[in-house]
């Protein structure tokens, strides 16, 4: 079972349509979070706010569209990794202050909440939730500063961690990015509108073009009024350090991540696994969806077919009912499903992009076996998962990572497979162009660029 998802914004000013591009692009970015979703629009009288627990498609109508109404909007679609999947929590966040009325949402994970919570606290501030987006629009608010971009600054600088977040008044959008760059965020153009996403393919959605990413450290405010965009980088310069695991899994294979394509960097994964362990097979199966990519990088270097032998259900909701009567493997059975034809009597190679607690890996190669299959041999386009992640990924403690307490044997012997073979730390860092400094690889190594404020 890979990692569960992160979160996805959008923004767009000015544009006459700005709340319906902003539903479009959220649309694009569902992958990134399926527990809540919200837009704040802005026009002559102000901001307008929607936002719900559920899908895209769910949290938004014709009728709530109209009702944001504006030329600048921001959105978010949702996964809880700090404030729990509760309404309350769900971006973007309205505030009415001293700078009047401010809407931010966030993708990402501070690792100081908890002791700027207890200062704002001790401040007599009060909370309606737990999350730490809160917290940085309460320091926003506070901020001993004349202007706003100045009380944005000066809230940037007292948070630790990873941020890619969008700010909407009453007269700009801001975005801006966390020194170390850890979440992404690109910029786009569409005419003469800014437009700001996690990923470029909700550019595709919405008729845009990829100009660049939002640098690391960088803040950009662009006015309402279509005057021009102002950039700088108020922010302490570190080493750059962005999140390795969105081109191994977060995100969507049509994207562009940190300017590099996520469909070349996988396919470049698995290509690197038929290298470093090739074996004897029939035929070479994905885990889908995040597991394709690879899968044809390990196909086209070894020379084994390729086919979809196991069909992902994508209709399947947040949340099912069992049948009274216990079925082994349920949960599982209701997303996968093997095609039997294919790998009846095969050795088969099962690709997949990371393990992590490997009880549903256990299940999936289970599953490929009752499927008939001779042989399941189980490569993972990534190397194994260590530590945990403290900036804006949803995982479980250390000590429930399988890799971080058994050998590889000792994976290979509780999964059942035949075999099972690891992408390297060198590979990957190969397959991302990279020197060994340019990306956060925290949760192979347990090297934090930030140190983590408690233990998981």
């Amino acid at each position: 079972m890979p990692f569960r998802d992160e979160c996805g914004v959008f923004g767009i000013c000015p544009h006459a349509e700005a709340s319906r591009q902003t539903y479009l692009g959220l649309y694009a970015l569902q992958h990134r979070g399926q527990e809540a979703a919200g837009i704040c629009s802005g026009d002559a009288e102000g901001l307008h706010l929607h936002k719900a627990q559920g899908y895209v498609a769910d949290v938004f109508t014709e009728a709530v569209l109209d009702a944001l109404p504006g030329d600048a909007a921001i959105g978010h679609t949702r996964y809880s990794t700090t404030g729990g999947n509760v309404a309350s929590a769900a971006h973007p966040f309205l505030i009415h202050g001293r700078f009047g009325q401010v809407a931010l949402c966030h993708n990402g994970n501070l690792t100081n909440t908890e002791d700027l919570r207890a200062r704002l606290i001790a401040d007599g501030h009060t909370f309606t939730s737990p999350s730490d987006s809160e917290v940085l629009l309460a320091l926003i608010n506070r901020a001993e500063a004349d202007t706003l971009e100045e009380a944005v600054v000066s809230a940037l600088r007292q948070a630790r961690g990873a941020y890619s977040l969008l700010i909407l008044t009453n007269d700009v959008l801001i975005a801006a990015r966390d020194p170390h760059g850890f979440r992404p965020l690109a910029m786009g153009r569409l005419d003469s509108t800014t437009v700001f996403s996690s990923e470029t393919c909700a550019f595709d959605l919405v008729g845009a073009g990829y100009v660049r990413d939002v640098a690391p450290g960088e803040v950009m405010v662009v006015p309402r009024d279509g005057s021009a965009a102002r950039s700088h980088f108020p922010l302490p310069k570190v080493q750059p350090k962005p999140c390795v695991f969105e081109h191994i899994y977060f995100a969507r294979p049509d994207s562009l991540v940190y300017g590099r394509s996520v469909m070349v960097a996988r396919r470049e994964m698995g290509r690197q696994l038929a290298l470093r362990h090739p074996v004897e097979a029939d035929l070479v199966v994905p885990v889908p969806d995040s597991g394709v990519s690879a899968a044809l990088g390990y196909s086209e270097q070894s020379g084994i077919p390729f086919d979809f032998g196991m069909i992902r259900n994508h209709y399947v909701g947040r949340t099912f009912i069992e049948p009274k009567q216990t079925i082994r493997s349920f949960g599982v059975k209701v997303k996968l499903n093997p095609v039997r034809h294919l790998l009846a009597g095969k050795r088969v190679v099962l690709v997949d992009d990371s393990i992590v607690r490997g009880t549903t890996s256990k299940k999936i190669v289970q599953m490929v076996r009752e499927a008939g299959a001779k042989e399941v041999h189980l490569r993972i386009s990534s190397p194994p998962t260590t530590d945990p992640c403290f900036y804006g990924i949803d995982t479980p403690k250390r000590q429930h990572l399988i890799a971080s307490g058994l050998s590889v044997e000792e994976i290979r012997t509780f999964l059942g497979a035949d075999s099972l073979g690891y992408l390297s730390l060198p590979d990957l860092q190969t397959c991302m162009g990279d020197d060994g400094q340019g990306f956060c690889y925290a949760c192979f190594t347990g090297e934090y660029p930030v140190a983590p404020m408690g233990e998981k």
